[in-house]
């Protein structure tokens, strides 16, 4: 899942992606992501769900990618997906921190983005990691 408002770069995640062997989505901004998770949640969506959102923090509108991670941690169905947040603005430690922390983030990638095989390592890696967090979540419940 991506949500990033530069076409231009979307359009690459999106191939890189395919170049992986995976189907990606794309929402050009926060609005859209947030309806479309809701749309999950309420059993509208129906076909593969992504294991990882990669979200630009900074997007038109009045949803940034902040709330758009929140919004997937609250999710009943998406709620243990990898988040990447990325943004081209320099942030200071102290906001990097706490926009991890309100997104319920994974990780930070500034850009621009690593090249496709160190890009591809990382994400592969948050969600293999984020894939052990999960199911040690489920065995405590």
């Amino acid at each position: 899942m991506v949500v990033e408002d530069e076409p231009d770069i979307y359009e690459v995640l999106l191939a890189m992606f395919e170049m992986w062997g995976i189907e990606g989505v794309a929402f050009v901004d926060g609005e859209e992501a947030i309806a479309w998770i809701d749309d999950v949640d309420s059993g509208r969506f129906q076909g593969e769900l992504p294991e990882l959102a990669l979200l630009d923090i900074r997007l038109p509108g009045s949803v940034d990618g902040l709330q758009v991670g929140e919004r997937l941690r609250r999710s009943r169905v998406l709620g243990q997906m990898a988040i990447v947040l990325t943004t081209a603005f320099k942030l200071t430690p102290e906001e990097q921190q706490q926009a991890m922390m309100k997104a319920g983030a994974d990780k930070w990638l500034p850009k621009p983005l690593p090249r496709f095989n160190e890009l591809q390592g990382i994400l592969e890696k948050v969600i293999a990691d984020r894939r052990v967090l999960a199911s040690r979540n489920n065995r405590r419940e």
